[in-house]
């Protein structure tokens, strides 16, 4: 099945505009193109609104008007979406905004591995059974390929920018796939520090708020009657960092979420739990260490230690990588610009 049907780039003169480009764009499938374009016309509404374009739509065809540059963009921005809608999945604000923001990397010239012949968008996509999951900014999409390659890799960048998610649905993904026995999900408790032992309930029960954000990932992207079963079986075992000293994780997904809040030791401890066949995924915001004052970050250290070693990636993320609500992106951009940098302590 041909995606559309795409008339060749007619470039004409409008009154007031003699450098404009339009596209027509037609898409074969009246019930498609009419998702595409979204409830009231407002999927073309955010793409005009974030490519400086002008998107009229007729039926199943949609004219695009604007500088050449932004009009290819908004060309590959519906192209992909439409693909997506063919192969069953829905289109929803994010997914649009995320296409754009790809469409935009790929012709600022970053090295991507994004961009297939003809200027068609391919974007990296975690699946299961439960769920596919696709990467909606380019550093997101660096991130899930470093995943498919690398056996250590660093994720650290502001909240909100899916470090954590990606890297438990990944994991899920190796587990489904049988590339790995089991998933070892791990924080460090130091928001608890000396507390925890006041806190009501046994060990589990002291720490799971600790590491509620990583079964949310989990049962996300697998059912939850077989999380329950993995949890009660340790095919998923969730704990404490300090339960990983002495160990060494074979053929394992191992994550360390919030590794801001790492030791130095800690850091090295956990760093050479690696084992044959093992997987592992580092995730943390240097900008929100809850550290005493004085105690470095063991992440800050690894991430200089580290850096060029073979065999390790590490993918940074911005604040123009945040995926949450758009104020969440402008209020990390906002504390940026300030340079608030609480790992400086």
């Amino acid at each position: 099945m041909t995606a559309h049907n795409l008339s060749a780039p007619t470039e004409g003169v409008s009154a007031g505009a003699s450098d404009a480009t339009h596209i027509a764009l037609t898409f074969e499938n009246n019930r498609l193109a009419s998702e595409l374009f979204g409830q009231f016309d407002q999927n073309l509404a955010l793409i005009e609104q974030k490519l400086k374009v002008d998107a009229r739509a007729r039926g199943n065809t949609v004219t695009l008007t604007g500088e050449a540059l932004a009009t290819n963009q908004a060309r590959r921005t519906l192209d992909y979406l439409y693909d997506r809608l063919l192969k069953g999945s829905s289109v929803e604000a994010s997914d649009v905004e995320g296409a754009i923001r790809m469409a935009l990397a790929a012709d600022d010239q970053l090295v991507l591995p994004t961009l297939e012949r003809k200027g068609k968008l391919a974007m990296a996509q975690i699946s299961t059974r439960k769920k596919t999951v696709i990467a909606r900014t380019p550093t997101q999409d660096a991130y899930i390929r470093a995943m498919d390659r690398a056996e250590l890799v660093f994720g650290v960048g502001p909240a909100g920018t899916g470090k954590t998610f990606l890297a438990v649905a990944h994991a899920a993904q190796l587990l489904e796939r049988g590339s790995v026995e089991r998933i070892v999900l791990t924080r460090p408790a130091v928001e608890a520090g000396e507390r925890l032992g006041f806190l009501p309930g046994d060990m589990k029960e002291k720490v799971d708020p600790y590491l509620r954000p990583l079964y949310d990932a989990l049962y996300e992207m697998m059912p939850s009657d077989r999380v329950e079963r993995a949890l009660a079986a340790g095919v998923i075992e969730i704990a404490p960092l300090a339960f990983m000293r002495g160990r060494t994780l074979s053929n394992s997904a191992i994550i360390l979420d919030e590794a801001q809040n790492t030791t130095q030791m800690q850091m090295k401890m956990f760093l050479t739990r690696l084992g044959e066949n093992g997987r592992m995924i580092i995730t943390g915001d240097p900008s929100q260490i809850d550290l005493p004052r004085g105690v470095k970050s063991g992440l800050v250290e690894a991430l200089s230690v580290l850096d060029g070693v073979e065999g390790i990636v590490t993918c940074r993320f911005k604040g123009s990588d945040v995926v949450r609500h758009p104020l969440v992106q402008r209020i990390v951009e906002a504390y940026d610009e300030k340079g608030s940098d609480p790992s400086a302590q």
